[in-house]
C-alpha cells in the first residue's frame, strides 16, 4: 500500500513539475510574441526585397491578407525564439534519469538543434525557394500565362517550402538525443532504412513542385541526413554503453 501511494506521489510531482515548465514557457512565450510584433514587419518587408520577390507584383485579394501575414510571422518569430527554451525545459525533465555524463552530452544538443534548425531554413531559402520560383516563372512563360501572385499565397509557399527543412535539418540531433536515451538505436535505423527512404521521398514530393530537379535537390539532402543521422546514432549508441558500463563499475566499486 505504502509503495502504491510513493508511486502515485511520484506520478503527481512529475505532472505538477511538468505543468510548472510548461507555464514558464507559456509565459516567455508570450513576452516573445510581444516581441516579435516589432520584428515581424522588417522581416516582412526583407523578405519582399529578395531578388525572386522584387521580379514579382504582389497583391492583397482579401483585406485581411496583410494583418494575417503580420500575425503568422510574429507568432514563427516568438516560436524560434522560444524553441531553445522549450529544449531546455525537455532536457531539464528527463535528465534526472540520466547519468551524470549523459546530462552534459545532451545539453550540448540543445544549440546544435537550433545551429541545425537555422542550417536547413538556409538551405531552403537562399539555394532551394530561388531555383523553384524561377522554374515556376520559366514555366509560366511557356504556357504564356501571366502570374498576378497574391501575397498570402506568396508567403505560404515560401513558409510551405523553407519551415518543413528547418525541422527535417534537425534529424540527426533528434536520433542521437533518442539513441542516448535507448529509444533507437543504430541496427533499428539500419533495418528501416527502406521504409525511411519511402517516407522521405514522400515528404520530398509533398514540399516541391512536381519537376524532378527540385524532388531531387530535397530529397538528396533528406537521405544524406538520413545517413548521416545512422552514423551519429552509432556514435552515441558506443558512447551511451560505455557511460552505462562506467555507472555500473563505480557503483561495484562503492
Amino acid at each position: 500500500m505504502n509503495n502504491m501511494t510513493e508511486k502515485e506521489m511520484s506520478i503527481y510531482d512529475h505532472i505538477g513539475e511538468l505543468r510548472k515548465r510548461l507555464i514558464f514557457v507559456v509565459v516567455f512565450f508570450f513576452f516573445a510574441m510581444v516581441g516579435s510584433f516589432f520584428l515581424a514587419e522588417p522581416t516582412i518587408i526583407f523578405l519582399q526585397q529578395a531578388d525572386e520577390a522584387k521580379e514579382l507584383t504582389m497583391n492583397a485579394f482579401r483585406l485581411t491578407d496583410p494583418i494575417k501575414i503580420y500575425m503568422q510571422f510574429a507568432f514563427i518569430i516568438a516560436f524560434i525564439i522560444t524553441s531553445p527554451l522549450i529544449l531546455f525545459q525537455l532536457w531539464a525533465f528527463i535528465s534526472p534519469g540520466l547519468y551524470e555524463r549523459e546530462r552534459k552530452v545532451t545539453l550540448s544538443y540543445i544549440p546544435i538543434s537550433v545551429g541545425l534548425f537555422l542550417t536547413g531554413l538556409s538551405f531552403s531559402y537562399f539555394i532551394l525557394f530561388p531555383f523553384v520560383v524561377n522554374f515556376m516563372g520559366r514555366l509560366a512563360e511557356r504556357l504564356d500565362i501571366q502570374q498576378v501572385i497574391g501575397i498570402n499565397e506568396y508567403f505560404q509557399f515560401l513558409l510551405q517550402l523553407t519551415l518543413p527543412f528547418g525541422f527535417l535539418f534537425q534529424l540527426p540531433v533528434v536520433i542521437m538525443f533518442l539513441t542516448r536515451l535507448g529509444i533507437v538505436t543504430p541496427m533499428f535505423l539500419v533495418e528501416v532504412r527502406k521504409y525511411a527512404y519511402f517516407v522521405l521521398l514522400v515528404i520530398g514530393g509533398l514540399i516541391t513542385p512536381p519537376e524532378l530537379l527540385s524532388h531531387l535537390m530535397v530529397t538528396i539532402p533528406l537521405l544524406g541526413l538520413y545517413e548521416i543521422s545512422i552514423i551519429v546514432s552509432r556514435g552515441a549508441y558506443r558512447k551511451a554503453k560505455q557511460a552505462e558500463l562506467l555507472h555500473e563499475n563505480e557503483n561495484k566499486l562503492k
